[in-house]
């Protein structure tokens, strides 16, 4: 999915107009909407004002951008990241309770730190690098 049909999908999410975000993002109505149809790419700077007024996290912006590489995780990991039901803040509240489980049952086997390589904050985190 390209940029602006993953801004379009998480403004449907959030329930706002195209005016509204506008508004919200500081980015004038014709521009954002020529970011949604693909005819516009973005700055970081305009993805950031965007992430602010949907309420999600730029890192999510830069990744689907392609400014950022997509995080380190597994199976579990990538389909919530995939999963375009839900919205970025649902997608970063199930991460987060995985990890508490993978942390807790990790500390109940004594299993030693560092033995599980699966990431699951959020993107831009950790393990994400900006493209050069």
């Amino acid at each position: 999915m390209d940029i602006g049909g993953y801004i379009r999908l998480q403004r449907s999410h959030a329930k706002i107009s195209l005016r509204q975000l506008s508004r919200l993002a500081g980015v004038s109505n014709p521009y954002l909407s020529q970011i949604e149809r693909g005819l516009r790419k973005p700055s970081a700077e305009i993805l950031q004002q965007i992430a602010n007024g949907l309420r999600i996290s730029a890192e999510a912006l830069y990744v689907q951008a392609g400014i950022l590489d997509h995080p380190v995780g597994g199976p579990v990991v990538e389909a919530v990241h995939a999963d375009t039901r839900l919205t970025e803040r649902q997608k970063q509240v199930l991460l987060d309770i995985y990890g508490s489980f993978l942390r807790e049952n990790e500390s109940e086997v004594g299993a030693a730190p560092g033995t599980d390589d699966t990431d699951t904050r959020g993107p831009g985190v950790t393990g994400s690098t900006a493209k050069e």
